[in-house]
């Protein structure tokens, strides 16, 4: 049920970072493949810190992979902002 949680954390960001105007590209695979990993490798962090597990659902993992994922598609939109304004330069 863990993993569950983080997946279904890092889709629910997926969802919402689409909403956002800045930096969204109309192919959003990338954007979906750095949810899912991150929300993964954050879940397994949270695993490492003691924030419940594979098997056991708990609320600090799901922040926890929450505000990761939310910071990943972050600095991937800044990164693609930056190097669309450096082509047009």
């Amino acid at each position: 049920m863990g993993v569950a949680l983080w997946l279904l954390c890092g889709l629910a960001v997926f969802v919402a970072t689409r909403a956002i105007a800045a930096g969204r590209t109309p192919n959003f695979a990338g954007e979906l493949f750095v949810a899912v990993a991150i929300s993964f490798i954050a879940g397994l962090t949270a695993s490492a810190l003691d924030f419940g597990g594979w098997g056991e659902v708990d609320w600090r993992a799901g922040v926890f992979v929450i505000c990761a994922t939310f910071a990943a598609t972050g600095a991937l939109r800044l990164v693609r902002l930056f190097r669309r304004s450096a082509t047009q330069s």
